[in-house]
C-alpha cells in the first residue's frame, strides 16, 4: 500500500500560473498530493502571469481546469474546498519591477518555510525571474527554484541561462525538470523492474521509503 508522508509547510509560485503546464499538470497534481493528504493545511498557492486576473477568477479558472483534466469521482468538494483555500494569485511582467510588492508582502509574511518559485515561463525569463525575486528580497535560505524544460536551445544558451539564475540561487537551490523525460521507459516501469534481475530486488518496499 501506498504510504503518503506530509511535507512541511511551504509557499509554491507558479510563474506561469495560467499556462496549458498549469493547466493540464500542475494544478492537478497538486490537487491528487492534496487529496492524499500531503500538505499542511497553511500551505499556499500562488498563481503568476500577465493575465489581469481577480484571485476570484484565477480561482474559478482552476477550478474549471480540474474538471477538465480530472475525473468526477478524483474532483472531491471536501478536498477542492481545502485546495481552493490554498490559491492566490498576482498579475505581473516579469519583466517589470511593478507588481511584485503584492506578491512580495504576501510571501513576507511567512519568511520561515519552504518558497518554491516554479518557472513555467519561457527559458528566456528565467534570468529575470531570479534577478527580480533577489530584488524583492524573496530568496530565503529554504528557497527553491525550479526550471521547466528546455533550459535554452543549445549549449551556449543553457550556460546562460544557468549563469543568470546562478547568480541569484546556490546550485543546492536550483532544480531543472522534464516531465516528459524519458516518458517511454517510465510507461514502460513494470517490464523494466521484472525483467532485470538487478533493478528488481531493489525496487520493492524493503528498499525504497517513498518516491
Amino acid at each position: 500500500m501506498a504510504q503518503f508522508i506530509p511535507v512541511d509547510p511551504f509557499d509554491l509560485v507558479i510563474f506561469g500560473g495560467t499556462g496549458d503546464l498549469a493547466q493540464r499538470k500542475l494544478l492537478p497534481a497538486l490537487f491528487h498530493r492534496d487529496r492524499d493528504g500531503q500538505f499542511p493545511i497553511d500551505s499556499r498557492i500562488l498563481g503568476v502571469s500577465r493575465s489581469a486576473l481577480s484571485r476570484e477568477d484565477f480561482v474559478a479558472w482552476v477550478r474549471e481546469a480540474l474538471e477538465t483534466y480530472l475525473t468526477e469521482d478524483e474532483l472531491e468538494d471536501e478536498v477542492w474546498a481545502r485546495f481552493s483555500q490554498r490559491l492566490d494569485y498576482f498579475a505581473l511582467d516579469i519583466k517589470k519591477p511593478d507588481g511584485w510588492s503584492a506578491m512580495a508582502d504576501a510571501l513576507n509574511g511567512h519568511t520561515d518555510r519552504c518558497r518554491v518559485f516554479y518557472l513555467a515561463t519561457l527559458p528566456s525569463l528565467f534570468g529575470d525571474t531570479a534577478k527580480q525575486l533577489a530584488e524583492q528580497g524573496l530568496i530565503n535560505s529554504a528557497a527553491r527554484i525550479v526550471l521547466e524544460k528546455p533550459v535554452g536551445s543549445d549549449r551556449h544558451s543553457a550556460e546562460r541561462i544557468n549563469d543568470a539564475v546562478g547568480q541569484h540561487f546556490e546550485e543546492r537551490q536550483i532544480y531543472r525538470i522534464d516531465h516528459y523525460l524519458g516518458k517511454e521507459t517510465v510507461q514502460n516501469l513494470s517490464a523494466l523492474r521484472f525483467a532485470n534481475s538487478l533493478l528488481e530486488p531493489l525496487w520493492n518496499r524493503t528498499h525504497i521509503d517513498n518516491v
